[in-house]
């Protein structure tokens, strides 16, 4: 009798699992499950470990917990090359991505594998790594989010919150008297995302429905005509021409390697238009926002994010219109319970020869 197939290999980074326990023990079931150590996940010690194969020819990198498991620090191209050839899928907790350069992962080659190809031997390399995120188990926390801040940035609510906490009562009657002079309904407004992927889409979604504004997106890939329809959207063909027209612009796409929001792109907003970044800090120039404020071409702005996070621009902390949250648009159980599942969801599909839930760098890999 032939000995049993080896169970394929999952390398867990980060934390253990804290809700989803009946998945991950379907998982365990399937699959070897290698969980490093908090010491074996930091940077110098995590590459000694691939060089070594200390952890064998594993087949997926599962890491279910946002918060933890990034201690090896960013996935380039000095760690990627390590991995053994047999990893097929990353499966990561979180929206963003900018701490994993997905393209190199698309790269990585695989096993060449031997095929029989019109009388003699032949091979092919299969590369490289599905990299798959768990924004979709996000977009209705990050949503609100926006939602929030496009009602702060049109209705001078932080302005007003500052008063009210103040405990002054003069701050507070100059508030009172005040806000309402500048603020204006977004009901019915023309509203621009930069970014219609699920997150960005919700977000649509929300604004059309709740308030009625006017939907403008700009995207690399553009919406089918149906998904248009079902919020009015209007697509732009550049960022230039979308912020021109709509009186506040949502930033809702991943961190590319360059700032988006810079003084050039603000140059074409509309005077006294409003800006909230639910994306990454990374993607705005603070400075260049700051001179947009003080000059009136930006009336006010709402942030998420920060660039140099978890410091705040000291000037941004102080001015009455920008909103200010602790990159927390994502934080909802139901997101934190979805991150978990769709990691371990993710990882196994791939190593069953299903199909990923959310990839975000299949159109990379190729044969």
């Amino acid at each position: 009798m032939s000995a049993p197939k080896p169970k394929l290999i999952i390398l867990h980074i980060g934390d253990s699992i804290q809700y989803n326990i009946d998945t991950y023990n379907r998982l365990a079931s399937q699959f070897t499950i290698i969980q490093p150590s908090v010491e074996e996940r930091q940077r110098d010690a995590f590459t000694k470990a691939l060089k070594e194969k200390k952890w064998g020819d594993f087949d997926a990198i599962c890491r279910p917990y946002w918060n933890s498991g990034g201690e090896m620090g960013r996935w380039d191209r000095e760690l990627v090359p390590l991995l053994p050839q047999s990893v097929k899928v990353f499966a990561s907790a979180g929206a963003g991505y900018d701490w994993a350069d997905v393209d190199v992962l698309a790269e990585h080659v695989m096993r060449l594998y031997a095929v029989h190809y019109s009388g003699e031997n032949a091979y092919i390399s299969l590369a490289g790594i599905l990299y798959c995120n768990g924004a979709a188990a996000s977009s209705e926390a990050v949503a609100d989010t926006a939602i929030y801040h496009i009602l702060n940035v049109f209705r001078n609510l932080k302005w007003s919150l500052t008063a009210a906490h103040s405990g002054d009562a003069a701050q507070w009657q100059e508030a009172h008297k005040g806000t309402q002079l500048t603020a204006w309904n977004p009901n019915g407004r023309p509203l621009g995302l930069i970014g219609l992927g699920n997150i960005g889409y919700t977000i649509a979604q929300k604004a059309y429905r709740a308030f009625g504004m006017k939907i403008f997106y700009h995207d690399p890939y553009r919406k089918s005509p149906e998904q248009e329809r079902a919020i009015e959207a209007t697509y732009c063909f550049t960022n230039e021409d979308l912020v021109a027209q709509v009186d506040c612009v949502v930033l809702a796409m991943p961190f590319g390697g360059k700032e988006i929001i810079d003084a050039n792109l603000l140059s074409h907003f509309r005077k006294g238009s409003r800006f909230v970044n639910i994306a990454r800090g990374k993607l705005v120039d603070e400075e260049a926002v700051i001179a947009a404020l003080e000059s009136g071409q930006l009336h006010a702005v709402g942030l998420d994010v920060q660039y140099n996070e978890p410091h705040v621009h000291p000037k941004m902390a102080q001015m009455r219109n920008v909103a200010l949250t602790c990159h927390t648009a994502g934080g909802a159980m139901d997101t934190v319970l979805g991150f978990e599942r769709l990691a371990m969801e993710n990882c196994e599909r791939v190593l069953l020869g299903q199909g990923p839930l959310t990839a975000v760098n299949k159109h990379l890999i190729r044969k």
